[in-house]
């Protein structure tokens, strides 16, 4: 990372220099949460110093079960800024992964099947499955995002675009890895915030290295408006890096569902009923009968014994989908083998866990090359890096099903068919 003598915002007004100055089509990846609204204030703060009159594109995914708070921020946004902005607030029954339910991997806003459950009315101004025509109902919310771009690139009279989002190093080592990676060769005139996703057309990143705090001091500064939601986290007592504006299905968000019913009672009685195992989910997340690494087992079971009695209680395709992934770890662990550090080692040699320890490694780290036996259980501050039926165990109990827990992003038919579906856009 290189440390500039400047301000973070002086370095996003020469990000912004760059874009509208390379850009002829830009519009926002608008959440209506803190980071993208920060994005689109400093946007149309930046065209009205500049005498920039062309409105400024507002991209939302309309995900139907959110707090009353973010809907009513969106409705502000699009209605107050009707004169400075191209609106598209996108209604798309979409699938979106779900870990509240162990019956359902995924469910779908604004599904028309469902219309008696929706959460709220849809919108009175939208865009609907129907104004697209790449749009199919196997369609996961990931594709339809990055399809969006190519098919708002089209509708252009030319020139390139560049879609503008609200991503902050800091969030997580994935965004922080966007940024950085040196593998990332489809950048803009080798520019590291920005990404290649089809001709002509890029994501760009300006305020990649803002902090939270950073966020607060501009709002307050310029008196930008943002998500009243905040301020009642604020005075509910999470802490101000904890604040999140995201679906209340994902992983993520499980710890913050009980937010629903002191904040949104209302819409906390709509989202009991929309998707399977939200006040499960709501009770216990964050709590043993979530899957934390302090969970008990049933006297008389090893945790492989437990695991194949967790997996014997769920839908067969379900159970299934967990099966298949854990063969994939197993046989990665027993044949290439991970990386663990010394103390980690150590730690199952104590175990009495038998390990082969390799001469090198092909990642590029200073951690031993491993190979190695699942394990029922350890005892390690590594406990999330060691490959053990407990942690099976608790991406069960979770929900995880992609098995996130587990190191995994996806089984290899849907990493290739999220693979597909992108050479396939930027090929259009």
């Amino acid at each position: 990372m290189i440390h500039m003598d400047i301000s973070v915002l002086e370095a996003t007004w020469r990000r912004l220099d760059t874009i509208f100055a390379e850009f002829e089509n830009i519009y926002v990846s608008f959440s209506g949460g803190k980071d993208s609204g920060l994005l689109l204030n400093l946007c149309l703060k930046y065209m009205a110093e500049r005498g920039i009159t062309k409105k400024l594109g507002v991209f939302h995914l309309d995900y139907e079960a959110q707090y009353t708070a973010t809907t009513d921020y969106v409705d502000r946004v699009y209605r107050d800024l009707a004169e400075r902005i191209e609106p598209y607030r996108c209604c798309v029954p979409f699938k979106v992964t779900t870990c509240t339910s162990m019956h359902q991997s995924y469910w779908r806003p604004w599904a028309e099947e469902d219309r008696a459950l929706w959460v709220r009315p849809l919108p009175d101004s939208r865009w609907g499955a129907e104004h697209f025509d790449f749009f199919h109902p196997d369609m996961w919310d990931y594709e339809f995002q990055a399809r969006f771009s190519l098919w708002y690139h089209a509708r252009q009279p030319g020139g390139r675009t560049c879609c503008l989002v609200g991503i902050r190093a800091q969030e997580s080592l994935n965004r922080w890895r966007t940024i950085v990676s040196d593998r990332n060769v489809n950048k803009y005139l080798g520019i590291p915030w920005t990404t290649r996703m089809g001709d002509d057309v890029y994501n760009a990143y300006p305020i990649y290295d803002w902090q939270t705090e950073d966020v607060w001091t501009a709002n307050g500064r310029f008196g930008f408006d943002y998500n009243d939601l905040y301020n009642l986290m604020y005075h509910a007592g999470v802490p101000l890096g904890a604040m999140r504006v995201a679906s209340p299905f994902l992983l993520a968000g499980q710890e913050s569902l009980k937010l629903y019913r002191a904040i949104d009672p209302d819409v906390w009685g709509r989202l009991v009923s929309r998707v399977n195992g939200v006040n499960f989910a709501s009770i216990y997340g964050g709590t043993k009968a979530m899957g934390w690494k302090n969970i008990t087992k049933p006297a008389g079971f090893t945790w492989r014994e437990y695991m194949d009695f967790l997996l014997s209680t769920l839908p067969e395709v379900t159970a299934a989908s967990y099966r298949a992934k854990l063969a994939t770890s197993i046989r990665f662990w027993r044949e290439r083998g991970g990386v663990l550090s010394e103390e980690a080692v150590a730690d199952l040699r104590s175990a009495g866990a038998e390990i082969d320890i390799g001469d090198e490694s092909s990642y590029r780290t200073d951690k031993l090359p491993v190979r190695m036996e699942y394990i029922d259980e350890i005892d390690s501050d590594a406990f999330s890096l060691i490959p053990s039926y407990k942690r099976m165990c608790i991406c069960i109990l979770k929900n995880d099903h992609l098995c996130k827990g587990m190191g995994f992003s996806a089984t290899k038919e849907e990493a290739a068919r999220r693979q597909a579906a992108i050479e396939k856009y930027m090929a259009l």
